[in-house]
C-alpha cells in the first residue's frame, strides 16, 4: 500500500524539543523528495522542510536554524527534529511527497506547544 505516516506529535512545553517521524511504504522511497508540511488552526497549509534525494534541505525561513530535516533511505522514514519550539509551531505536521506524478500525504500528526 502507498502511504505516509506520520508520528512522534505530542504536547511540549515552549523552548522544548520534539522528533517527528515519517514512514514511507509501498514505492521506491530513495526516488522521492519528500517535505514536511503544517497547518495551525484557522491558517492554510504551509512548507516547513524538504529534502530531496541528494539529501539536499531547505527550510522555510520560520524554522531555520530550529528544526533539522532527514531521511534513512534503508529504513524508508524522514524525520523532523524540532527544537526551541513556541507557540507558533502548534500545528498538524504533514507528510508529503509526489508519488507517481500524484500528491501523497499522511494523515497528520499533532504538535502543541504550550507556554
Amino acid at each position: 500500500q502507498v502511504q505516509l505516516v506520520e508520528s512522534g506529535g505530542d504536547s511540549v512545553q515552549s523552548g522544548g524539543s520534539r522528533r517527528l517521524s515519517c514512514a514511507a511504504s509501498g514505492f521506491a522511497f530513495e526516488w522521492h523528495d519528500m517535505s514536511w508540511y503544517r497547518q495551525a488552526p484557522g491558517k492554510e497549509r504551509e512548507l516547513v522542510a524538504r529534502i530531496n534525494t541528494g539529501g539536499r534541505k531547505s527550510y522555510a525561513e520560520f524554522v531555520k536554524g530550529r528544526f533539522t530535516v532527514s531521511r534513512d533511505n534503508l529504513r524508508m522514514t524522514v524525520d523532523l527534529e524540532m527544537t526551541t519550539l513556541n507557540p507558533e509551531d502548534t500545528a498538524v505536521y504533514y507528510c508529503y511527497s509526489t508519488v507517481y506524478d500524484s500528491d501523497l500525504w499522511g494523515k497528520g500528526t499533532l504538535v502543541i506547544v504550550s507556554s
